[in-house]
């Protein structure tokens, strides 16, 4: 059995982040989690806060990874 169920995970390695109004296609979703995971750590205020609402977004597998809101 998985440690992660099949439905959390990402359908493919590549990533699309908009965060900050900053748009950026990541090639490998490990390396764009361990950036906003950084991002997050070593910011405050508002942009520490968009950090972690993309960070939160790629922990759960979403289909799209935006810090704005809809």
């Amino acid at each position: 059995m998985l440690a992660i169920p099949e439905l959390a995970m990402p359908r493919s390695r590549k990533v699309n982040t908009v965060c900050n109004g900053k748009r950026e296609v990541w090639s490998d979703y490990e390396q764009a989690k361990a950036y906003f995971l950084e991002l997050m750590m070593s910011t405050e205020g508002e942009e520490r806060e968009r950090a972690e609402c993309v960070y939160i977004q790629l922990m759960h597998g979403l289909d799209e990874y935006s810090d704005e809101d809809e």
